[in-house]
Order: structure tokens, then sequence, then C-alpha cells
């Protein structure tokens, strides 16, 4: 039979109130015994004492001829009479009343007097025999008890003494074990086990815990292989990529590093694996370089099989949580550095730039020769053009124009990725670069009837930029702000100061810029999709706007909204304001 702890506990206490009222029980009933004994001695023996005294004394008055002295003596015999309790009494009482009877009748005697008082005194003995013998049987019950109460209190208080001691234990060592345990399981120490040997709930619990432990143990061996598992197949992965790559913490150590990653940076795995990266990057320049912040996209030229090869860097973190830390700051895991060799594109792009710089420069000369002779035939001089004849030599020179616009800006590109891109930066107001750009374009700012709003005061700095590049720059982004602006529209061209720096603006109103093209507008041969009809640019134009302003030492973006129009910046670093020499 099982007995849950509830029991359990409603048992031991029952037998603790047990243990209380016997005791109790015992005591009450040893009391009660001793005082019904106290009580029978003065209600059987003392009374008589008492009656025998007052007998004694109405004789005495007798013999002094006091009035009324035998009446009390025959009250008090006749009280003792109803009072015999003990054996021999009745007689004395008897032979007493007898001679009581003489004395009435034959008057007083000396020899009956004494006889009289000796039956007084055998009763009065007797009655004090009784006391001392009932006293002496009270005191032995009274030992007997106390002897009795002693053995009962100490048994109790034993026992109870061991509930006490081991009462909590059976049940408080159970719960410090199982915490003892929990905390064991929450270390990762799933062999602990319980060993409760008893049959109630922490039997049960020991049961249920031993289970679950068991569980997890078989889970975390088996989830620990498959972790191993897939520690191993990462690590292949990563050492049979093609692209070096380099694993660190969240404390700069690194983590893991590819065979190409090593034989980049020419150290053993032993050496690298586990050390500090910025200490190693002090006797290693490559890893120097690697760790150095910078655009991700940024060229490293590395000497490595002989030859030299061209990477770039791109860094990314590891983070472990979507939530930021205290700092909201995202929780990061580490670093994942990869050097992808594009030495073969590298190579790829400078032939396709010599070829695109070879086949510009001679196609150059043909399409002007082409030109000259489009002029020569719409010389009257030559001979006159029927209509059609005058339109196919009108399509031929636009033609003309856009290959030789094509072939300029494929120069100019050429110029820029081959590094033999000649400024000639000198101080200019940017008003004139403004006017420059707004005098090119002033036919199509006309024929579509737009209205242009040029802002610059004469407190805009001047800048140190090449005129001619940085108003080609500016003529693209009003040539384009034409283009996507509907008749009968504005354009805003502005030049302000600002921190340093001269900020040069074209804004339109047309139809804007998708979110999707926005990162993609600078890229060489991109186009948004949906350019307006007739329009067949080459996609090179910001891409080279972009080549010119950031080798002035500016910077150029865009800032769009779809159905909201463009706003197309620049800027580029301000002179300072000279002095007039005259005091304020």
């Amino acid at each position: 039979m099982r007995l849950r702890i509830k029991t359990k506990i409603a048992l031991g206490f029952l037998f603790i109130f047990s243990l209380i009222l016997i005791n109790g029980g015992m005591g009450y009933y040893y009391l009660n015994h001793l005082a019904g004994a106290a009580e029978a001695i003065i209600r059987d023996n003392y009374q008589s004492l008492q009656y025998c005294r007052n007998m004694s004394g109405d004789l005495d008055d007798y013999l002094d001829a006091r009035q009324g002295s035998l009446d009390r003596f025959n009250q008090a015999l006749q009280e003792e009479e109803h009072d015999i309790t003990e054996t021999g009494e009745g007689e004395l009482a008897g032979e007493l009343r007898s001679l009581f009877d003489q004395l009435k009748v034959g008057g007083p005697g000396n020899a009956l007097i004494t006889s009289m008082r000796r039956i007084i005194y055998k009763i009065n003995h007797l009655n004090m025999q009784a006391i001392l013998r009932k006293n002496n049987q009270a005191r032995e019950t009274a030992n007997s008890a106390l002897i009795t109460l002693e053995i009962t209190t100490t048994l109790s208080f034993l026992i109870g003494f061991t509930f006490l001691i081991n009462f909590p234990g059976y049940i408080g060592n159970p719960v410090i074990e199982l915490t003892e345990s929990i905390k064991a399981i929450a270390g990762h120490n799933y062999s602990k086990r319980l060993h409760f040997n008893s049959r109630d709930e922490f039997g049960e619990l020991a049961a249920a815990f031993n289970a679950m432990a068991s569980r997890l143990d078989e889970y975390e061996h088996s989830n620990l292989a498959k972790i191993n598992f897939e520690k191993k197949r990462i690590e292949t992965l990563v050492d049979i990529m093609k692209d070096a790559i380099i694993g660190l913490d969240e404390g700069s150590h690194i983590l893991f590093a590819n065979a190409l990653a090593l034989s980049l940076l020419n150290m053993e795995s032993g050496k690298l694996i586990g050390s500090y990266a910025p200490d190693v990057a002090m006797h290693n320049d490559l890893l120097h370089r690697i760790l150095q912040p910078a655009d991700t996209g940024q060229l490293l030229k590395i000497y490595s099989g002989g030859r030299e090869s061209y990477f770039t860097r791109e860094v990314l973190s590891v983070l472990i949580s979507e939530e930021p830390d205290d700092h909201g700051l995202p929780v990061n895991a580490g670093q994942v550095i990869i050097l992808k060799n594009i030495t073969r594109f590298q190579e790829l792009d400078m032939a396709r730039t010599n070829f695109i710089a070879t086949i510009s420069h001679e196609l150059k000369t043909p399409i002007s020769s082409i030109k000259m002779s489009l002029k020569l035939l719409e010389d009257q001089r030559v001979g006159n053009l029927n209509g059609e004849q005058h339109e196919l030599v009108g399509q031929l020179r636009e033609d003309s124009e856009r290959l030789l616009d094509i072939t300029r800006e494929l120069l100019d590109l050429a110029q820029v990725e081959t590094g033999n891109m000649q400024l000639h930066c000198q101080p200019t107001h940017p008003s004139r670069i403004m006017a420059h750009a707004t005098h090119a374009l002033i036919v199509q700012i006309q024929q579509k009837d737009i209205k242009l709003e040029t802002i610059c005061g004469p407190e805009v700095s001047e800048v140190m930029a090449d005129p001619e590049k940085t108003a080609w720059v500016l003529v693209n982004f009003l040539s384009n702000a034409i283009r996507h602006s509907p008749e009968f529209s504005r354009i805003i061209m502005e030049a302000v100061n600002r921190n340093g720096e001269v900020l040069f603006s074209v804004q339109d109103f047309g139809k804007g810029i998708d979110p999707q093209y926005r990162e993609r507008i600078f890229e060489k041969f991109f186009r948004v999709p949906g350019s307006p009809e007739g329009y067949s640019g080459t996609g090179l134009g910001l891409a080279i706007s972009r080549e010119f302003i950031m080798a002035q030492g500016g910077k150029i973006w865009v800032e769009s909204e779809s159905g909201s129009g463009s706003k197309f910046f620049f800027s580029l670093p301000g002179l300072p304001v000279k002095s007039n020499g005259k005091n304020g």
C-alpha cells in the first residue's frame, strides 16, 4: 500500500497528538485518583476523628454537670454510627451506644465513664491507623503515577524528538537533492540521477526526473553528434571554396581560415587559429590590410602564385539576435571576411577598357568625316536635294551625332578607368558652371516650355574644380531632368554653401525613380526601365559623372520618391571667402 506524503504528514501529526493525549489522560487519571483518595480520607476517617473528639469533650462537660452535654454526646454518637468505614468500627460504636444507654439510666460512674473513654480512644485509634494506611497507599499511588508519567513523558519526548529530527529531513532532503540535480541538469550534466526509495510522490518525482534526464542525455548526445557532423561538413565546404574565408569571433579571435586564406597569409593553421587577430596583424602585412576598416568592395592587390592578383574584400557580420542589446546595438557574434579573386575579371576589364579606348579613338575620325560629307551634301553649291533626300541626310546627321556622342562618352570612360583622366582644376564660381550648363541646353528647355529656376547667390563660395568636366556633370543632370519632365513644368538648379562645401543640385518634378533602381542609378550601362520614348542613351552618363566628381574630391547622390520627381546632388570642397580688406 502506497501512502501519499499528505497522508504521512497527517499520520505523523496524529501520532504526536496521540502522545499528547496519552500523557494528558494518564496525568488526569492519576491526579483524579489521588484527589479521590484524599477526599475519602477526609470523608471516611477525618470526620470520625472529629466525632470522637466531640464525644470526649461532651463527657468532660457531663462530669462538670453542664447542661445539654448528653444530648450533644448522643448527636455525635449518631453521626459516628452513620460514618462506619473501617472494620470493627461498627462493633465499637455499638458498645459505646450500650454504655451511653447505661449512663443515662444509672447516672454517672467512674468505671462507666472510663470504659466509654477507652472505646472512644479505640475508634479514634482505628481511624488514625486507617488514615496512615490510606496515606501510604496514596503515596504509593503518587510514586507509581510519577514513575509512569516519567516513563511515558520520556518516551514521548524521545519519539517526538526523533520525529522532529527525521521528519523535516524526510521532506527537505529530497527537495534539496532535487534542487542540486536541477542545477546539474542546467549545467548540461545529464548523467545526474535521483535515487528515492520511497513509493510516495518523491518516488514518482525521482522516476519522472530520471526519465527526463535520460531523454535529455540522449538528445544531447544525438544533437552533439549532429552538431559535430554539421561542423565538419561546414568546415569542409569552407575549406574547398575558391574564395579565401576568415572567421572572427566577437572578441576578434580567429575561429577558422580555409586553405586558400592560409596560403595567401603564408601561415600555418596551428599558428593562426585561436590567435588574437590584431596581434597576428602586427607581423603580417596582408592580415593588417584585411582588418583595416575600408569599403567592402575595395580592391586588394596581393602577390600570390608568382603573380599579382586582385581580390575584393567582403565583411559579413554574424548577428545572433534581431533584438538590440541594452545599448541599442545589434547582438554581434563575430565577422566573416571573404576575399574573392577577381584577377581574371580585372584583366578582362582592362582589356575591355583598352579595346573601347582604341575603337572609340578609331571611330572618331571616320564619324567626323561622315559629318563633313553630310554637311557638303547639304551645301547647295554641290547640288539641290529633294525632300526625301533632305530628310535622309537629316537622319544620317542625327545618327552620326549620336555615334559621336557615344564615342566621346566611351573615350571619357576609358580615360577614367585607365587613370589617364586629365583634370584642369582652377578656382571657379558655381554661377559660371551653371551658366555654361544652361547655355548648352537652352534649346531643349525652350522646346518643352520648361521653366528653369537657377538659384545661386553671390555669397556662394568658389570651388577648386575643372570647369569643363564639372559643367559636363551638371549638363548631364539637367538633360536627364528635361528628358523626364513633362511640358510646361519646372526644374530647379541650385548651388548653396553647406558645411564648408558647395552643394549643387538639379530637381525635376517628373515621375521619379523606383526604390529598386535608386541604388543602381550610377552603375555603368544601367538604364532605368520605362525611360521616355525616343531616348537611346548609353547608360554611361551618370557613371562618368560620378567618376568626374569623385576625382575632384567630391560626393554625388540622388534623392527620389516614385511619383514625386528626383533631385540629383553633387558637392565639391569650397574655397575660403577672400577678404575685401575693409574694416567692419
